[in-house]
């Protein structure tokens, strides 16, 4: 007997009841829909001993590749060739393992070096360049002026000598002219009495009109030389008498900050950026239990054999400033050091191949 509470009346009660039971078949076919597609993602391609390659690895390695790459492997055949080399590359890493390569010490330091840059990534890469405030790029841009405005240079290099009958003798010298600034580095050698300058070749570096570590009269003077290479007469200071030649110039430069915006986020981006991870790192840090003995420290030797016949140039240069500064805007007569050698530009050397996961094509 049917209870008539239960009896369906009426097309909106049976409409009802068709949705009520529409709902309750697509969950449990919902259900082993998604069962049969985990079981498909879960089914093994091929298996190299214990070593399962599943239809989801299979599916990641491949779907990694560039969109070129991928499109060589739409056929079947294409597939099994794949597969192949992912079989090769877990048979030539099962007899690494067979043959304790995952204990050697360069094999274990890269492997750190991968899950370092895998939990630096999962940590830090959260933060993106388009997280920094446009507030923080004004600040920067008004805290930093000197790096975008700042007004004409001119870079020179200084012969002193006592007086005016040797700056004379200077600039009928021939080698005192000329775009080269060799010769003008030899009479610096000779005659110039500026002990500080004469290391450097005479070059006073770069400076501009408002300059008041230079004496008045040599900073004038400098601005009165139109080209690179120009010598200027003999000019009087305190110290005696002076020949300067130009051996650079900088335009003025003047930018605003939407020029340097994307500049400057760059930089605090990878400041920033290098913050979360020292942050982490202490906070990391402050878990474990960490000794230094420097009394062992102490001990260790380097060898420095292979570079005592280093030359200078390779060496930390004495100073502040650069002898080839970046940026010019207009080639230079730029002044080397007396003597030292220029160095060969030498190739890089051919970097060794790396081992990777086959099917990288």
């Amino acid at each position: 007997m049917v209870n008539n509470r239960c009896r369906v009346k009426g097309p909106v009660s049976r409409w009802l009841l068709v949705g009520f039971l529409a709902t309750v078949g697509c969950g449990l076919g919902c259900r082993d829909l998604s069962a049969k597609r985990a079981s498909k993602k879960d089914a093994v391609l091929a298996q190299v001993d214990e070593v399962a390659i599943t239809v989801a690895e299979f599916e990641e390695r491949l779907n990694s590749q560039s969109p070129y790459v991928r499109a060589r492997y739409a056929t079947l055949d294409h597939k099994k060739e794949f597969l192949d080399n992912l079989v090769k590359f877990e048979v030539l890493a099962a007899e690494a393992r067979r043959q304790g390569l995952d204990k050697d010490p360069e094999v274990v330091r890269a492997m750190k070096q991968v899950m370092i840059q895998k939990l630096l990534k999962q940590q830090i890469d959260r933060f993106k360049a388009e997280d920094i405030p446009d507030a923080d790029l004004q600040a920067y841009f008004d805290g930093h002026q000197d790096e975008y405005n700042r007004p004409p240079e001119v870079r020179a290099s200084l012969i002193l000598v006592a007086d005016e009958a040797t700056a004379n003798k200077v600039l009928a010298d021939p080698r005192s002219r000329g775009i080269e600034n060799a010769g003008f580095r030899d009479l610096v050698t000779q005659y110039s009495t500026d002990a500080e300058t004469k290391e450097r070749g005479g070059d006073l570096r770069f400076f501009d009109a408002q300059n008041r570590e230079l004496p008045a009269e040599l900073v004038a003077a400098a601005f009165k030389l139109v080209n690179v290479g120009d010598v200027s007469p003999a000019i009087k200071i305190g110290r005696g008498y002076a020949v300067l030649k130009l051996t650079g110039q900088r335009r003025a430069l003047v930018r605003t900050l939407p020029e340097v915006a994307q500049q400057i986020r760059a930089k605090l981006f990878r400041e920033r950026r290098q913050k979360l991870m020292d942050d982490y790192e202490q906070s990391v840090r402050k878990k474990l239990r960490i000794a230094i003995n420097d009394a062992q420290l102490a001990q260790v030797r380097v060898d420095l054999s292979s570079a005592a016949g280093a030359p200078d140039d390779l060496r930390p240069q004495k100073g502040t400033g650069s002898y080839h500064p970046i940026g010019q805007d207009v080639p230079q007569a730029s002044p080397a050091r007396p003597s030292a050698p220029v160095p060969a530009v030498k190739p890089p050397p051919p970097e060794k191949p790396s081992v990777q996961p086959p099917a990288q094509k």
